[in-house]
């Protein structure tokens, strides 16, 4: 399982980045998407999930109501848009995969290399 992210950057307090997450078609079938990210000298959290049969979500309180996961098609990628960004966003943004159960506490067993995303 490949998955590759794109989209980080630096962006102002209040600003906003879409984040995507590119892989084959056959990774998303039947499957728990989510998003982590990693903050220097912190554990790796987990952001947002989005359990692709029937596209139920789930988001960390920290990043509810300014984050959205999606995922409009088969073939399109997992996008996580991020708004009104603050300098506790800042981390690498990482994409991953599991298989059956979904929610906050499932912790992935496929991930891409992530995608640094930095808020002054």
């Amino acid at each position: 399982v490949q998955l590759v992210e794109s989209g980080g950057g630096s962006v102002e307090a209040g600003g906003s980045l879409t984040l995507s997450c590119t892989a084959d078609t056959a990774v998303y079938i039947n499957a728990c998407m989510a998003w982590f990210r990693q903050a220097p000298g912190k554990e790796r959290e987990a952001v947002a999930f989005l359990y692709t049969p029937d596209r139920s979500t789930y988001y960390t309180d920290s990043v509810k109501g300014r984050f959205t996961i999606t995922k409009d098609g088969p073939q399109t990628p997992l996008k996580l848009q991020m708004n009104s960004l603050k300098p506790e966003d800042t981390a690498i943004y990482y994409c991953a995969v599991e298989y059956g159960t979904c929610g906050l506490g499932v912790r992935p067993k496929y991930w891409g290399q992530g995608t640094q995303v930095t808020v002054s």
